[in-house]
């Protein structure tokens, strides 16, 4: 068994690790064992305001952004390789703060967050100059510039990945970046800013702040010299930061909850499907706003798959994340796991069936971590809690369809829009349901691929905005239009016109 010794982490402010100025620190736990294994300093808000300031003095001065993108590039490949270098211990730390099992953090998280800096890091050009194609005799150029002050809140399911996604493209856009993970899972992250100094970047061009404080946290989407605000997390919550953000008219991009639909057509390759039906909702325990929670399972293999699928959900190994043969791991807090037993208690009530798991392990080396058994729920209709709320936790609910229509129907009646799966063999019929789905992805025979050169985003209540990609990156961009006059003589007829 692998363990992870306690330590401290300070906040990142002006190239400078500090404590904060109450003196302060909040403790992390470790789900698997809700004991804290961490403690962080806790932001105040002139902790915040401190940050701000160190953020848009770097950025007015221009050291960052007057770069080219190349040499902003090689301080982003060098957090890539420190990140590489340090992969062990941040899995370590990933696994131990989140609960998600070893092998995850180690193989999927870490590279990933690597690899985005690299991308984004590797770019010859971020957004090219563009010579408009007018009629009057102007040269009509719209130009690309950084938003400037940057503001990145991110959540605690995926907390190196999501630092990774919005540091890397607001950083190598030229924008100054003040990063906020969340106080329930920050511990890589904190280590992440450790490691963001080693690389040398310019004092104040990327602050890292934690706080339980929300009226602190509030600053960074209130504050007259916050720029833009980039958040990952609930719908509540983006629609609150809507709401403050309208103060000051504050750009924003928001990537909020899910109930993704994973769509299984009756010609599916059936061990395949069933495979990936498991990774769309019990990969990190459910904990994922893309997770196929919502299972639209064509009657005709209705029996034939859901035995396999309970068959191989009740094999999986529950237990310490921090072992690298454990399958399945802890949710990420004791509130988390009451959330997730009270939906299943309501969908119960409102004529669901459980037909795996639903319960917490009585397992005696489990007793004190955060853990529940991966839940399959049948006899559930899309009307129910269980199949229109977000759970965030490892809680699949089945529902039947017959038809290609219906199953669009089903899956597009919903809040949300952020995720699909569809699995079938009839990749044309695949292709057609797609472009029916109300969600800013549709995987096709696989789940969960992200990649840096691709955008991923939500329609409906999962939000607004990119990640990743070409449109991601222009999300940290804004457009300017230069005219300049190019009449014989230089008299155009607006110097006329009075």
């Amino acid at each position: 068994m692998l363990t992870v010794e306690k330590q401290q982490f300070d906040l990142l402010v002006h190239g400078e690790l500090i404590g904060a100025a109450s003196g302060k620190y909040f403790e992390l736990v470790n789900p698997s064992t809700g004991e804290a294994f961490a403690r962080v300093a806790d932001a105040t808000a002139e902790d915040i305001k401190k940050a701000i300031s160190s953020t848009l003095t770097e950025f007015n001065q221009g050291t960052w952004r007057n770069m080219s993108v190349a040499e902003r590039g090689i301080y982003l490949r060098k957090i890539a390789d420190l990140i590489r270098k340090h992969a062990k211990e941040l899995a370590d730390l990933e696994s131990a703060n989140i609960g998600k099992t070893l092998k995850q953090s180690s193989f999927i998280d870490v590279p990933t967050a690597a690899d985005c800096f690299e991308y984004f890091g590797s770019l010859e050009t971020v957004a090219k100059d563009r010579q408009n194609s007018v009629t009057d005799q102007v040269k009509s150029l719209t130009t690309f510039e950084p938003m400037g002050v940057v503001s990145c809140i991110i959540p605690w399911n995926y907390p190196l990945i999501m630092a990774a996604w919005k540091m890397a493209p607001a950083l190598i856009a030229g924008n100054a970046v003040i990063l906020k993970p969340s106080s329930v899972g920050c511990a890589s992250v904190m280590r992440l800013a450790q490691i963001v100094k080693e690389a040398g970047l310019p004092a104040g061009i990327l602050n890292v702040v934690a706080t339980t404080n929300k009226d602190a946290a509030r600053l960074l989407v209130t504050d007259k010299d916050v720029d833009m605000v980039s958040f990952t997390g609930g719908t509540q919550t983006g629609q609150e930061i809507m709401r403050l953000a309208s103060q000051t008219t504050k750009k924003l991009s928001l990537e909020l909850g899910g109930k993704s639909p994973n769509i299984v057509f009756g010609d599916c390759d059936l061990e395949t499907a069933v495979g990936g039906t498991m990774s769309a909702i019990f990969m990190n325990q459910g904990q994922m706003c893309t997770a196929g929670s919502r299972l639209l399972l064509e009657e005709s293999i209705y029996d034939k798959f859901m035995k396999l699928l309970v068959e191989k959900t009740k094999k999986l190994k529950i237990g310490n994340a921090l072992d690298y043969q454990t399958e399945f791991g802890p949710v990420v807090s004791k509130e988390q796991q009451a959330k997730a037993l009270q939906y299943i208690e309501e969908a119960l009530k409102q004529g669901a069936k459980v037909i795996c798991g639903g319960k917490i392990p009585q397992d005696e080396k489990l007793k004190k971590g955060f853990f529940l058994e991966p839940t399959i729920l049948e006899n559930v209709t899309n009307k129910m809690s269980v199949a229109q709320e977000e759970i965030f936790g490892p809680v699949l609910a089945v529902i039947k369809f017959k038809g290609e229509q219906q199953a669009v129907s089903i899956a597009n009646d919903s809040d949300f829009g952020l995720a699909a799966c569809v699995w079938t063999k009839d990749l044309i019929k695949a292709d057609r349901v797609a472009k029916q789905l109300q969600t800013g992805t549709v995987w096709i025979n696989t789940y969960g691929g992200f990649y840096n050169a691709a955008s991923f985003g939500g329609y409906k209540q999962s939000g607004f905005g990119r990640e990743l990609g070409h449109e991601g990156l222009l999300e940290y961009m804004q457009s300017k239009h230069i005219c300049t006059d190019q009449t014989p003589g230089g008299k155009p007829l607006v110097a006329n016109w009075f």
